[in-house]
């Protein structure tokens, strides 16, 4: 099994769920993307750049970051960034609380900013 599948299965069931949900949605949509282990964190990369991370807190929710230096500009109300400077990420404390559009679009858009 890969480092970065162990740690979504070693999460508490709560934030596992959230996880592979997560898991599926990055995975239909960019088919391309490779789940590695980076940083002790499962992370995206995309044409061997990252996409994506997925951080499971003992906070009780999972971050799904971004590494943008400059402003994602969709659904920017839902983008936690919390004084980090180059981070921003999308904040799930219940698996209900996933909006797959919202996700994808971000995604995407990172994506896009990403290979400029």
């Amino acid at each position: 099994m890969k480092p970065a599948e162990e740690y979504i299965l070693k999460q508490p069931e709560s934030l596992q769920s959230i996880l592979l949900h997560l898991q599926i949605l990055v995975e239909t949509n960019f088919e391309e993307a490779e789940l590695l282990y980076k940083w002790k964190i499962p992370f995206y990369y995309l044409n061997n750049k990252p996409l994506c991370y997925f951080n499971a807190t003992k906070k009780g929710y999972v971050d799904v970051g971004f590494y943008c230096n400059t402003e994602l500009k969709m659904y920017n109300e839902f983008l936690v960034s919390e004084n980090r400077k180059a981070v921003k990420s999308l904040r799930y404390f219940q698996l209900e609380e996933i909006n797959s559009e919202i996700l994808v679009s971000v995604l995407s858009e990172a994506y896009e900013l990403r290979n400029k």
